[in-house]
C-alpha cells in the first residue's frame, strides 16, 4: 500500500489542488460551509498521505526529514481546525516535490542523451560473408561490422575498407564532421554523416570509450562534493533542531498556530538540494562538451585553480615531428633533395619520415655502400655520388666547410630546438632542414585563456632536452618550463608545488604521467592518451582535445559560484520567513509554504543556467 501511494504521488497532487480549487470555487459561489470544509479536508488528508509514509520510513532507520515537520505541522493544524492551511501547505509541498524532480531531472538530461545515443544494433558479417542484423552485445573483438551512411558505429574499431565522414560530436563536443579511411579509429556512439565503412571491432560493450563516458558521468553525478556531505550534516541535525525551537515556541507562548508556523517555515528544502542540482547541471554541461568530471568533489578544488602543470610532449606538442623550415645551398639542390630523399626511404630514424613528408615526390635512385655513424648519421653512394646526412658531428667528420650564412642558420634553428639534418653531396653542403615536434594548434589561445581565468603559474615539464623545452616556453609564453625530467622527477616537483600551498592541475596523456596527474589536486587526462592516464585522472579532455581545458576550467568557476548563491537563496529566505513570523502580522503558514516551495524552485532553476553555459571570448 504504501509503495502504491507513493508512487501515485503526482496523481494525489493533482487530485488535492482540484480539491482545493472545488472548495474555493463553491465558497465563493454556492457558499456552503460544509463542502468548503469537506472539501478542504479530504485534500489535506490525499495530500498528507504520501508526506506522512515518507516521514515514517526515515524515521525507521534513524533519520528525522522536512516530511516529519511538514508532517507534524499538519496535524496540528488539524488540531486547531485550521483546514485551510493545512491543504494548502500539504498541496504545495507535493506540487513542489513534482517540480523539484522534474526540473532535477532536465539538469541529469545529459547522461538520459547519452544513454540514448548508444547504438543497440550492429550488422555483423558471418561466416558466409554475409552481413547479419545482431544485438551490439552479441559483438565481440575483432569481429568485421558493416557501418552505413547515417548509422551509428556500434563500438570502437579501425577502419578496414571505404571511406565517409564522422560525425564525432557525442566523444569529442565537435560538431564538424571527421574524415575517416582505411587505419582511421572510429568511436561507439558517433554516426556516419555519409559513405561506407567496414570496421574490425577493438573495443566492445562497456570497454568502448562511449561505454566510459557513460559510466564516467552516471558516476559522477551520483558523487557529493565536500559542499553537499557538509549539507547533509548539517540537515540532520537541523531539521530536529527546528522541531525543538517548535515545540519550545509552543511551550512559553502556548500558540499552538505559531509554533506549527514555524515548523512549516523551518523547511530546508532549498539548501539541501540547491548544491546537488548545481553539480548535477555542471558535470551535464560537461559532458555535452567533451569534458568528463569525474565527481562533484573535483569542482570545488578546480575552480579554485592557480597553477597548471603540463607535460610537452602530446600535450602541448603534436608528438609527430615535422620539418619546419629548409635551407639551400649553392646549385642541384633538386638533384639533392632526391639523394636525401633516397637515403631517408631506407631508415627508421623518427626524423626519416618528417623529412621524406617534406620533400614530397621526387626522383629517386639506387642507394649503395650504406654505413651508419653512430650518434650523427649515414653515408652512402648515391648516383654515383657520396652523400652524407646527419648531424653537424658528422659534417665535421665529412670534413664538409660551412658557409658563415650556413653557421647562422644552424644556431638559429638549433635555439628555436630543432633537431638538425644537413645533406652533404661530394663534401658540400646542399641542404639543412630542421626538425622539431609542432605545437598543437590553437595552444596558445588556450593558454592566454587560462591566462584570463586567473591562472597566475602555466609550467611544463618534460623528458625532452632542456633547449629544445626553452624553445617551446617562449613561444607559448610560459611561467616556467624544465627539461631531461624522469617521471618521478616531474611527480616530485608536483610534490614541491603542493607543498608551497598552490592549487595544482598536471595536464597529461602517457602512462609515465600517471604519478603526476594521481599526486596532483587535479588531474587532467588528454582522453586519447592511454588507459592508465585517463584512469587516474579526476578530469578527461575526450579526443585530447586541449581546447576544451578553458571551458572546463571556467564551467568549474561557474558551478562553485552557483553553489553559494544557492545556498544564499537557501539561507536568506529561512531567515526572512523566521523574522517575519515573528515579527509581522501578514505571515501564516500556508503564505511560508508558497514562499518555502518557490525558493527550492528558484535554486533549482539558477542551478539549470549551468546546463547553457558556454566560457565567453
Amino acid at each position: 500500500m504504501q509503495r502504491l501511494i507513493l508512487g501515485a504521488k503526482d496523481k494525489l497532487a493533482l487530485a488535492s489542488g482540484l480539491l482545493i480549487a472545488l472548495a474555493f470555487l463553491n465558497r465563493w459561489t454556492v457558499g456552503s460551509g460544509p463542502l468548503f470544509e469537506w472539501a478542504l479536508i479530504l485534500a489535506s488528508i490525499i495530500g498528507a498521505l504520501p508526506i506522512a509514509i515518507q516521514a515514517f520510513q526515515a524515521l525507521r532507520v534513524k533519520v528525522v526529514t522536512i516530511d516529519l515537520l511538514v508532517t507534524i505541522a499538519v496535524l496540528g493544524a488539524f488540531a486547531i481546525r485550521n483546514f485551510e492551511e493545512s491543504a494548502i501547505v500539504t498541496f504545495l509541498f507535493l506540487f513542489g516535490a513534482y517540480l523539484e524532480q522534474r526540473t532535477l531531472n532536465k539538469t541529469r538530461s545529459a547522461i538520459k542523451e547519452l544513454v540514448e545515443l548508444a547504438p543497440e544494433t550492429a550488422l555483423k558479417q558471418m561466416e558466409d560473408g554475409e552481413f547479419v542484423e545482431v544485438d551490439v552485445e552479441d559483438v565481440e573483438v575483432g569481429d568485421i561490422l558493416l557501418v552505413k551512411t547515417g548509422a551509428k558505429v556500434p563500438v570502437d574499431g579501425t577502419v578496414v575498407s571505404g571511406e565517409g565522414s564522422v560525425n564525432e560530436a557525442s566523444i569529442t563536443g565537435e560538431s564538424l564532421p571527421v574524415a575517416k579511411e582505411q587505419g582511421s579509429t572510429v568511436y561507439a556512439g558517433t554516426i556516419l554523416d555519409n559513405g561506407t565503412l567496414q570496421i574490425a571491432a577493438d573495443r566492445v560493450g562497456e570497454d568502448t570509450t562511449f561505454g566510459k563516458i557513460i559510466e564516467l558521468v552516471e558516476e559522477a553525478q551520483d558523487s557529493k562534493s565536500e559542499a553537499e556531505r557538509f549539507i547533509d550534516r548539517f540537515a540532520k541535525y537541523y531539521t530536529p533542531a527546528v522541531l525543538v525551537i517548535g515545540f519550545a515556541v509552543w511551550l512559553f507562548s502556548k500558540d499552538l498556530e505559531l509554533a506549527i508556523t514555524i515548523l512549516v517555515l523551518g523547511c530546508p528544502g532549498a539548501l539541501v538540494i540547491g548544491v546537488p542540482v548545481s553539480n548535477v547541471a555542471g558535470i551535464g554541461n560537461g559532458a555535452r562538451h567533451g569534458v568528463l568530471f569525474k565527481g562533484s568533489e573535483v569542482i570545488g578544488d578546480f575552480s579554485r585553480l592557480d597553477t597548471v602543470v603540463f607535460d610537452k610532449t602530446g600535450t602541448l606538442t603534436a608528438g609527430v615531428p615535422a620539418v619546419t623550415e629548409t635551407k639551400y645551398y649553392g646549385e642541384d639542390s633538386a638533384e639533392a633533395l632526391g639523394y636525401l630523399a633516397s637515403i631517408e626511404r631506407e631508415s627508421d630514424h623518427p626524423l626519416a619520415k618528417a623529412v621524406l613528408e617534406a620533400i614530397g615526390d621526387v626522383r629517386v635512385f639506387p642507394v649503395e655502400a650504406t654505413e651508419v655513424v653512430k650518434g650523427a648519421g649515414v653515408v652512402a653512394t648515391v648516383n654515383g655520388r657520396r652523400v652524407a646526412v646527419g648531424n653537424a658531428a658528422l659534417m665535421e667528420r665529412e670534413n664538409v666547410k660551412l658557409s658563415a650564412e650556413a653557421e647562422d642558420d644552424l644556431a638559429r634553428l638549433e635555439a628555436q630546438g630543432n633537431s638538425l639534418v644537413l645533406t652533404a653531396v661530394d663534401g658540400e653542403l646542399k641542404i639543412l632542414m630542421g626538425v622539431r615536434d609542432q605545437i598543437r594548434p590553437g595552444v596558445k589561445a588556450v593558454l592566454n585563456k587560462l591566462k584570463r581565468l586567473k591562472v597566475k603559474n602555466l609550467v611544463m615539464l618534460s623528458g625532452d632536452n632542456q633547449g629544445t623545452v626553452d624553445a617551446v616556453s617562449r613561444e607559448l609564453g610560459l611561467t616556467e618550463a624544465h627539461g631531461n625530467m624522469l617521471p618521478e622527477e616531474k611527480a616530485g616537483y608536483i610534490k614541491s608545488l603542493l607543498e608551497q600551498g598552490r592549487i595544482v592541475a598536471f595536464v597529461g596523456d602517457g602512462v609515465n604521467d600517471s604519478p603526476s596527474l594521481a599526486l596532483a589536486q587535479i588531474g587532467i587526462a588528454m582522453g586519447g592518451g592511454t588507459d592508465v592516464a585517463v584512469e587516474t585522472s579526476d578530469v578527461v579532455l575526450m579526443n585530447s582535445n586541449i581546447g576544451r581545458l578553458p571551458h572546463a576550467l571556467g564551467l568549474a568557476k561557474a558551478t562553485a559560484r552557483n553553489m553559494k548563491q544557492n545556498i544564499l537563496i537557501a539561507v536568506g529566505v529561512v531567515l526572512v520567513l523566521l523574522a517575519s513570523v515573528l515579527w509581522s502580522d501578514w505571515m501564516n503558514m500556508s503564505i511560508g509554504m508558497l514562499v518555502h516551495e518557490g525558493s527550492i524552485l528558484a535554486v533549482i532553476l539558477n542551478g539549470m543556467r549551468l546546463l547553457r553555459y558556454r566560457l565567453r571570448d
